[in-house]
């Protein structure tokens, strides 16, 4: 039987953030991913660029080392709005695996936690690892834990334990990420920037030579959105399907010179039936290239190039933890004695009627407590799945928000770990 001091489940945003801080005080750190890399919602999900937080976050420590060298890779740009999170997924993939490396921590891929058995000092488990065929269950490898770490998204180990979940009354849409190569990012550049004046909607730079850019346009009604006329013209044309156009984000992809990532499409569906939305969304991409192709300036002969492995899943099951992170401690700016993440991000919910979504706001810095992450004793869950309010977690679920509870955590544990 191994022996580890911390087991992460999930090598997403917040479980990367945990095991690498982790690592780095000198915890022996096994960190378990079902994909084939990790990056989570960044790699799996084509979920670029980072969106910007609070200037004083804390917690920052795994961010900047992963913006740092991923600058020197040419996979980074800070933006010209300040915003540092512009990454390039595919380098993203090549640093984590240094990162992992460089703080010692042990990696799983096409792997996940099989079972797991609650002890007096911690939890027992069972590793199914997929590239290895066993011939009998008794087979599998079993690791024992001091902490328990769930970041797998859809808080699956705690789940497996039994944990008591917040109720889901509501939902938000998920998104089916692409990127479009070959497009004339400049051509385009200067054509959007004439099209949309409104400059917070629409902006345009110039880093290291080469162009970035960002836009957006929707179906509600609340903003006059300078792309909506193409977008109603698509719909007469046949081009597109009214549907499509509930959501449309699109930014430049850093150190690349001619590709475009799409936030889009917006799945109306996606709640119910994860292979439903898979296929309706590659079918809604497909429309939304030959929408770009035939009405965008520079995406002649542009092609898709990547489609996301994953869904981009805004929330599922949440747990109920020690502290239920309330949308009133948020509007409040409520302070605690530990926190694991400072941010301003707005409640950002999603919804798939017009004129239903929301991006209300916060005027003042608010902290997300660490008891938030406590599920059980030596039992934490990070990322979307956290003891938070639905409101409340719509603010919380942005990868530097995860960076930042990641990190906390393994700072928490490490403190812990000091004192036995």
């Amino acid at each position: 039987m191994k022996k580890y001091d911390v087991v992460i489940a999930g090598g997403g945003t917040a479980g990367c953030a945990c095991a690498y801080i982790a690592g780095k005080f000198g915890l022996k750190v096994l960190l378990v991913e079902q994909n084939s890399f990790l990056g989570g919602s960044i790699t799996s999900s084509l979920v670029i660029p980072a969106m910007k937080t609070a200037d004083n976050a804390i917690n920052t420590e795994f961010f900047d080392t992963l913006y740092s060298k991923l600058e020197r890779a040419g996979g980074a740009i800070t933006y010209c709005d300040g915003n540092k999170g512009w990454f390039n997924p595919e380098l993203v993939k090549i640093v984590l695996d240094e990162m992992m490396q460089e703080a010692n921590v042990e990696v799983l891929f096409e792997s996940c936690i099989d079972k797991v058995e609650e002890k007096l000092s911690g939890y027992n488990a069972t590793i199914r690892n997929n590239n290895i065929v066993y011939s009998h269950q008794e087979l599998l490898p079993l690791i024992e834990t001091k902490y328990l770490v769930d970041g797998t998204g859809d808080a699956k180990i705690c789940q497996k334990l039994n944990c008591e979940k917040l109720e889901n009354e509501k939902f938000q849409p998920s998104s089916l990420r692409f990127i479009m190569s070959g497009v004339d990012v400049k051509t385009f550049s200067d054509w959007l920037i004439e099209f949309d004046k409104d400059r917070n909607v629409t902006t345009s730079c110039e880093i290291d030579g080469k162009t970035y850019l960002s836009t957006a346009c929707t179906w509600d009604s609340g903003a006059k959105w300078a792309l909506r006329p193409l977008f109603e013209l698509a719909v007469e044309d046949g081009v597109l399907k009214n549907e499509d156009t509930n959501y449309f984000q699109i930014f430049s992809v850093a150190g690349t010179a001619d590709s475009i990532a799409f936030n889009a499409p917006r799945l109306l569906d996606s709640t119910e039936d994860r292979s439903k939305a898979y296929i309706n969304g590659r079918a809604a991409i497909l429309r939304l290239s030959v929408f770009c192709k035939k009405y965008l300036p520079g995406f002649k002969d542009a092609h898709i190039s990547s489609i996301a492995n994953s869904l981009g899943v805004r929330v599922s099951t949440r747990i109920k933890g020690k502290y239920v992170y309330t949308a009133e401690d948020l509007r409040s700016g409520k302070t605690f004695k530990n926190p694991v993440v400072v941010s301003n991000y707005p409640i950002d919910i999603h919804s798939d009627k017009k004129d239903n979504s929301v991006l209300e706001k916060v005027f003042q810095q608010y902290q997300l407590p660490v008891e938030s992450l406590m599920a059980r004793d030596n039992l934490f869950v990070i990322g979307r799945s956290i003891s938070a309010e639905f409101e409340a977690q719509a603010a919380l679920r942005i990868i530097p928000s995860c960076f930042s509870m990641g990190e906390g955590l393994a700072r928490y544990l490490a403190e812990k770990l000091s004192d036995l």
